[in-house]
């Protein structure tokens, strides 16, 4: 094996990149990895055509940085490397290799219910493309909720390379009516009243679950029930009852939901009945718990720390939902651990015209955290019924792909819906199909150069990154935390991630990061041996082919094999 190293102390590494501008620049991949072993110019960087006749070797190494602290003062002198995505095409250096497989990088979570809830069912939307099946707690009790655990570790524990992970989705401070024998038909300026006394229904008065729902609306206020089917204006209110004229009428059915345009309830994010759920979940290790209604970090905080006192390793998606959590949302997802756009309460307490706009705010946030993104709400929502979606649809989970989305989530479509495995293949083609379309750019949200500074897993995913995008292969990555497989992720390869851990429980956390397909193997001692199970398992299942190159990269918060804090960078050809 054709082997190329360059190690180096942290001292030395400044150095070596402000002179010869070898880790500033990753435009070209002849700057950065070619240079050593296989020069025809005495050592110093190698043509594009050189490095092409390098590469029909069996591999090459790179390998730096062997320092037990971080780097402190790194002056690129082309100023901070781009986040990425990035303008920089492939380059077909290696021409007789295969193309990027049609693998879908964008996840899809699917809320489970009466349609999806046997065994199945379950089954057949993970093959259709299901990667995160919703819990959704407004529905259902734990025993129904329990069974769907239970079925889909019973279907991760029949493969090593596919898993479905388990977000458990709170109920949160929702304000609903009360519960009618009958539908109530609401004509548009007729009078309706809503009331806090309990077990009230008439043909004119519903009541409402929240105490305070008189205090927290006033004349002039639009209520919405299910996010705008139905719309009242308040006109008055005594005591116990909030007096209201029909804008937009439509049938009122029981336990709807009720919204106050611009308004958040002022109800704590995390109810009692949240916290037993929350309790069901450490109990079952579910992999996400998505947090409805947070309106600042303050409840993040305090669920995490809750978490952290029951040793539950569960990560914290916030659902931005609510008016009062948009002047916080920087705060927010930083103290979070990901973000749900979800965009029908949302729409509901602001102008509809602004969800676009927080839609794709939110997404550039988490992508300049290296977070987790999931768009949410009405993605195909005309499929609970009808067998193909709308146009619209379709166009709406091209954009949400576009922008940058980690997932794209189905609600009622595969709850109740009477086409939940269409619903899921539609998504499934629409992403891929845009996926394909997509090249590299370089408009995501900087990273501050201080992140690079001090974590060289980042700089190194970086290049691995610019690797694999210039010579068109995929990226196999080791990992026992997932962090390097994350940083790879912000990235945008073109290709596929294949993240291999010795940890199931990383396994499941990684399934929906954009473009990573986590896979569980034991590590061994011997990084070698290792190395060639992967190979030979992405081999049988067809996921790389023989005679193709692919880019190991060896990094990340914890060594596996490596000592101390040096990274390796490798591009090898795969063998029969």
């Amino acid at each position: 094996m054709a082997t190329m190293n360059l190690t180096s102390q942290m001292s030395m590494l400044k150095s070596d990149v402000v002179s010869d501008r070898r880790l500033s620049s990753a435009k070209n991949v002849s700057e950065v990895f070619f240079k050593g072993g296989c020069s025809s110019n005495n050592g110093r960087i190698l043509s594009i055509r050189s490095a092409k006749r390098c590469l029909s070797k069996e591999s090459f190494t790179v390998r730096s940085v062997k320092s037990t602290e971080p780097a402190t003062s790194f002056d690129f002198p082309n100023g901070p490397i781009s986040p990425g995505p990035f303008v920089l095409q492939s380059v077909d250096l290696l021409s007789d290799e295969p193309k990027s497989n049609a693998w879908r990088k964008t996840k899809i979570v699917c809320t489970i219910g009466p349609s999806t809830s046997s065994r199945e069912m379950i089954w057949k939307l993970a093959e259709e493309g299901m990667n995160v099946a919703r819990l959704n707690m407004s529905h259902g009790d734990h025993a129904s909720h329990q069974k769907t655990i239970d079925l889909v570790r019973e279907y991760n524990a029949h493969f090593d390379d596919k898993v479905i992970s388990i977000m458990l989705d709170t109920k949160g401070p929702e304000v609903r009516s009360g519960d009618v024998p009958q539908p109530i038909l609401l004509e548009e300026g007729q009078e309706f009243n809503f009331t806090i006394k309990r077990g009230v229904s008439t043909q004119n008065t519903v009541s409402v679950n929240y105490d305070n729902f008189v205090n927290d609306v006033g004349a002039g206020d639009i209520l919405l029930v299910d996010g705008g089917m139905i719309s009242l204006a308040v006109k008055s209110k005594t005591e116990d009852t909030v007096k209201c004229q029909v804008i937009d009428g439509g049938e009122l059915k029981s336990r709807r939901h009720l919204n106050v345009r611009g308004k958040s309830a002022n109800l704590p994010s995390i109810t009692d009945k949240d916290w037993e759920d929350i309790k069901f979940g450490v109990e079952n290790k579910v992999d996400f718990y998505a947090v409805s209604f947070v309106k600042d970090k303050k409840v993040v905080i305090e669920l995490k720390n809750y978490l952290k006192s029951c040793n539950a390793d569960i990560d914290v998606i916030v659902k931005i939902e609510s008016a009062d959590s948009i002047p916080n949302l920087q705060s927010i997802i930083t103290a979070s651990d990901g973000a749900m756009v979800a965009r029908g309460d949302l729409g509901a307490e602001l102008p509809i015209e602004d969800v676009p706009i927080y839609q794709e705010e939110i997404i550039n946030w988490c992508h300049s955290m290296q977070k987790p993104v999931i768009v949410a709400t009405n993605m195909l929502e005309s499929m609970i019924d009808h067998p193909t979606p709308t146009r619209a649809e379709v166009s709406d989970i091209a954009i949400a792909v576009r922008e940058g989305s980690d997932a794209v989530m189905l609600s009622g479509e595969t709850a109740h819906g009477k086409y939940p495995l269409k619903a899921v293949k539609v998504m499934h083609s629409v992403a891929l199909r845009m996926e394909s379309s997509l090249k590299p750019t370089n408009d995501s949200p900087p990273v501050p150069s201080s992140v690079y500074k001090s974590h060289m897993g980042v700089m190194f995913a970086f290049h691995a990154n610019t690797m694999a995008n210039t010579l068109g292969t995929p990226v196999i990555v080791f990992t026992k935390t997932g962090s390097m497989a994350i940083h790879l992720s912000h990235f945008r390869p073109s290709s596929t991630i294949f993240a291999f851990t010795n940890e199931q429980r990383v396994k499941q956390r990684l399934s929906i990061y954009h473009g990573v397909m986590p896979i569980y193997m034991e590590f061994s001692d011997d990084a070698e041996e290792t190395f060639s199970r992967a190979l030979k398992m992405l081999t049988s299942k067809a996921l790389v082919k023989e005679g193709q190159h692919v880019t190991l990269v060896q990094s990340g918060a914890q060594p596996i094999w490596r000592q101390e804090s040096s990274h390796h960078i490798q591009v090898r050809k795969v063998q029969g």
